[in-house]
């Protein structure tokens, strides 16, 4: 391969350091001050890999509103425990996808597992947020609790790597996860040495996110654990060698071409639309857990 074949690589950004709630101490480049959006995702959240110390109250993120996305989470270590007011529950461990659809509205709570919490350890996992199209910004809410075991793989070339392929169509196959507009979302593990060709529809939009690790992309430019890789339209390949073991998500679907409204957990297309979820949320219609009514 040559230098210049391939996508052409637009950014290769830094995530910025915060914390979420009491329990997830997170890396986000996206959004920030040099990308706000990679339509149709929205938002990258990686938590650890952090040490949990054992307790017996778990920590997380308190019951929160979102309208107008989904969340989508991929768990590396850990467990985490998930509920909504809209009567879903899920527990997630290492290899699960979690793919919540908030739809019209609801309150989620997501915490460390219970028995997790209890014997402590290592917490690492992915959070984005994804957009859906103004037709479907008022759907119900929905839950897809994806199992490790019903995530289908493609190998590499090479046979040394593996691609799960979590949502959309990846060499012929089709990940489990249902999604509003077309979406190929990849969870790749690729040892040290191993040389790879991520290909893609050339009018999607394509990051790739280093989980852990490192590559080198089209022959000569690399990214490290914790950046994300922004790439353009001019190809349909990313041709990439991992120089050590490596973990990352590649990130690709067709934008979502509407204008876009939001205010912190309210993802929606007029300012008109955000009142009218803020005022909803206020008043109840998103709903309440059993314990506040």
């Amino acid at each position: 391969m040559t230098a210049t074949s391939g996508r052409r690589i637009f950014q290769v950004i830094d995530g910025n350091k915060k914390f979420v709630g009491d329990g997830f101490d997170v890396t986000s480049p996206m959004p920030g001050p040099r990308i706000r959006q990679l339509s149709p995702f929205l938002l990258i959240d990686h938590t650890g890999p952090m040490p949990v110390a054992p307790t017996e109250a778990p920590l997380g993120t308190p019951p929160h509103p979102h309208r107008g996305f989904e969340t989508v989470t991929v768990m590396y270590e850990g467990y985490l425990a998930h509920r909504d007011t809209a009567g879903h529950t899920g527990a997630l461990g290492p290899g699960d996808v979690q793919w919540m659809t908030a739809g019209a509205g609801l309150l989620h709570e997501e915490r460390h597992e219970r028995e997790f919490a209890r014997r402590g350890g290592t917490l690492e996992l992915l959070q984005l947020w994804v957009n859906v199209p103004a037709r479907d910004k008022m759907a119900p809410p929905r839950y897809q609790n994806i199992r490790a075991q019903d995530i289908p793989e493609v190998a590499t070339a090479d046979g040394r790597g593996r691609i799960r392929v979590v949502s959309g169509t990846y060499e012929g196959v089709a990940g489990p996860a249902e999604t509003f507009s077309p979406i190929t979302l990849l969870d790749v593990h690729l040892p040290a040495g191993t040389e790879a060709t991520i290909s893609l529809p050339a009018d999607y939009n394509v990051g790739i996110y280093v989980v852990k690790g490192a590559i080198t992309m089209h022959g000569n430019r690399p990214a490290v654990t914790k950046q994300l890789v922004v790439f353009g339209w001019d190809s349909t390949d990313v041709h990439l060698t991992a120089t050590e073991d490596t973990v990352l998500t590649v990130l690709a679907g067709e934008p979502i071409e509407e204008p876009l409204a939001t205010y912190g957990p309210f993802v929606m297309n007029t300012n008109r639309e955000l009142v009218q979820a803020i005022a909803d949320f206020e008043s109840g219609g998103m709903g309440k857990f059993p314990e506040d009514e």
